[in-house]
């Protein structure tokens, strides 16, 4: 099988979700001068394995479940186009999950016990996003999940296996970047509404609907903006951390898309303009805390 079908499947667009909160719990690091370099580059590489594990998952459960049909919009689905059979996308699945859990098994000696129920839930969670007997994506609880574990988890655990320590400071910067993430997937699900809908996959965007799913998007992003400025003014964050405010510039776009839209396809180019927005976010945020 191809190579280029596997990183097809992989989605290399998300893993910016991903890869964002561990740049920013390293630079949170850094900043309490308690950066440890191999622990980190395992955490980013752990992240980033779980994500791609929870795109397969993704791509064989809602194959199987029927959350997938031709009428989709937006990026192939690997199963769903017969690129790869359900199979051969699940042993994927598999593998690349099995290697994040190897990965974990060297920061449990770094991170001790806590390191053990994070990783076990991640990988958990990563299948049961859509698979198993109460997917979460299908019940409308996929915002919850990235929220808490593309922020929440990812940054304070990224800081843990540094420091051994989870102030408050993580759980701010964890809530900015698990708003970011969670507002690609809003994005996503404001895209696929109506096929959701039509699939039974009642993601919180068909729970609340449009205006309510818009109104959402706004306030996730209110929320990573406000992080750093909360930060400076209450925790001692460095003013160089201000710095990602630089990215407010770019959330113009993805909401005049989100707002102006009127066909789902005119929604495909706001995950990528959000995905620049975490991604300036991110950098500038990691890089004010570690070096201001």
């Amino acid at each position: 099988m191809a190579l280029s079908v596997w990183i097809q499947a992989a989605r290399p667009k998300t893993l910016i979700a991903a890869a964002a909160p561990v740049f920013v719990g390293t630079g949170l690091a850094a900043h309490l001068a308690e950066a440890v370099w191999l622990p980190a580059l395992a955490a980013l590489l752990g992240a980033i394995l779980i994500q791609i594990g929870t795109n397969f998952a993704n791509d064989y459960y809602d194959f199987v479940r029927g959350g997938d049909t031709q009428e989709r919009v937006g990026p192939v689905r690997v199963t769903q186009a017969g690129l790869l059979p359900p199979a051969a996308v699940k042993r994927g699945m598999v593998l690349v999950l099995a290697l994040a859990v190897l990965v974990g098994v060297y920061l449990v000696t770094v991170g001790g016990w806590l390191i053990v129920w994070i990783g076990t839930v991640s990988v958990a969670a990563a299948v049961l996003y859509t698979g198993g007997p109460y997917p979460l994506a299908y019940h409308g609880l996929g915002d919850v999940f990235v929220f808490v574990f593309f922020g929440l988890v990812a940054v304070g655990g990224t800081l843990y296996v540094q420091a051994l320590s989870w102030p408050l400071d993580a759980w701010l910067a964890g809530a900015a970047l698990g708003s970011l993430s969670t507002a690609l997937l809003v994005v996503n699900n404001l895209r696929d509404i109506d096929t959701d809908a039509r699939a039974g996959k009642r993601t919180l965007a068909v729970r609340i609907g449009p205006e309510g799913t818009k109104a959402e998007y706004v306030a996730l992003l209110l929320v990573a903006l406000a992080a750093p400025a909360v930060g400076v003014t209450l925790l001692g964050w460095p003013a160089a951390a201000l710095a990602s405010l630089l990215a407010v510039p770019l959330c113009w776009s993805p909401l005049r898309a989100v707002f102006g839209y009127r066909e789902p396809s005119e929604l495909i180019p706001a995950l990528g303009a959000t995905a620049r927005v975490t991604a300036v976010y991110a950098s500038l945020l990691a890089l004010g805390l570690g070096l201001g």
